[in-house]
């Protein structure tokens, strides 16, 4: 389906009437206008980032990932809020999971795909989805240009997902349903060394961390590289853990080859890459973007077995570099109850859902009422569990 770029009215609460426009790609919006509204903390809604993967053909073509950017403009012409907006015929890459929500629609006689997606392409972490610079009151008309796209297009629905926190009361004030998940962080509590959060932990479990380590560390030399210190052959070598990983986890990689060129040609201050080597060769590393509170874990990948280089390479070097960078948290992406015992507490993720149909929405509501009520006791359930000294 071809949405051909278009202005639509949205009616402000105050009376006055903005235009929201639909553009074909974020490169043909100015980076700096586009990050004034973005802000300099999360790396994934850079212009940088999401510009690179048009440009590296991870997303467009046949990629089920068509950028449809919404930017409402201001009365001098200007961008003044702006929505990371694609157009999905499919649901993967999202770590929000409605393939339950397409079948059922898809058996009651309708057409899910294609749909509105509001996020950061492959990118499970956390961060704002409306960028509105210093227009909060942007957000409504924002919102309600999205549903209208939807409306006017015979879309489906609009997913926000991976939500701020703080920006979830903007989505459930325009009517959008809340959806709730779990995913493991580590949280920063002013610690000096990764022994004094060591020393947070159970007797036990500190033991436990400690023999991991020196087994995963034992015959390997690791290096933890960012900006200029990222050589080229750094990114071939990551290629291949990369494809490998992506093989077995999704069938195929989301990102291509050329996108990391571009991550370390555009973005290489932002990125931190820990590698392992064995006699000066990297067989195994782990990518994370740092923004200006939270270390991003993103992929990872080896070419050898070796017992708790995963969690070295991901969790426990991402720890290291957090306390050194001053951070606050490290998120290690979706999924991995195994995080746990390492660290990583429950966190409460959160998305936004607009459906369309009045009936399908009722029905959807009723799940996830439901729903979030199971994330919260599962949530209290894993919290008891981490391995930190109890009281």
């Amino acid at each position: 389906m071809d949405l051909l770029p278009k202005a639509q009215a949205s009616r402000h609460d105050r009376g006055v009437t903005l235009t929201a426009r639909i553009h074909k790609a974020v490169s043909e919006i100015e980076a700096d206008d586009w990050d004034r509204l973005a802000g300099s903390g999360n790396p994934f809604v850079s212009h940088a980032f999401l510009k690179l993967l048009e440009d590296s053909r991870s997303v467009g073509g046949r990629s089920g990932w068509s950028p449809l950017p919404i930017v409402i403009e201001g009365a001098d012409g200007r961008p003044a809020a702006a929505l990371p907006a694609y157009l999905k015929s499919h649901s993967q890459g999202e770590y929000v999971f409605d393939h339950s929500w397409a079948d059922a629609w898809t058996r009651a006689g309708g057409s899910y795909y294609p749909k509105l997606q509001i996020s950061a392409p492959f990118t499970p972490a956390t961060g704002p989805r409306l960028l509105l610079g210093d227009r909060p009151d942007l957000a409504l008309p924002m919102l309600r240009a999205a549903e209208q796209l939807c409306d006017s297009n015979g879309l489906s629905s609009a997913h926000a997902t991976f939500i701020e926190p703080a920006q979830l009361p903007l989505f459930e004030e325009a009517g959008w349903l809340p959806r709730s998940d779990i995913q493991f962080h580590w949280e920063n509590r002013g610690y000096a060394s990764f022994d004094d959060f060591l020393g947070a932990l159970s007797s036990e479990k500190r033991k436990n961390l400690r023999k991991e380590r020196a087994r995963a560390q034992d015959g390997v030399e690791i290096r933890q590289l960012t900006g200029d210190m990222i050589r080229p052959e750094h990114w071939d070598a990551f290629w291949e853990f990369y494809q490998d990983t992506g093989a077995r986890k999704w069938g195929r990689p989301y990102l291509t080859r050329a996108a990391f060129d571009l991550i370390g040609e555009r973005m290489a201050d932002k990125v931190l890459l820990v590698l392992a080597f064995l006699d000066e060769e990297p067989v195994a590393g782990a990518l994370n973007f740092i923004g200006s509170e939270a270390l991003y874990g993103r992929y990872w990948g080896a070419l050898v077995e070796k017992p708790f280089l995963h969690f070295e390479l991901c969790y426990y070097q991402a720890i290291d570099a957090a306390i050194a960078l001053g951070l606050s948290r490290v998120e290690a992406g979706a999924q991995g109850g195994h995080k746990l015992a390492r660290g990583y507490e429950p966190v409460r993720t959160w998305s936004a859902h607009y459906i369309s149909d009045p009936n399908f929405r009722s029905a959807v509501s009723d799940f996830l009422e439901a729903e979030r009520a199971g994330v919260a006791q599962d949530q209290l359930y894993l919290g008891k569990r981490t391995p930190f000294k109890k009281a």
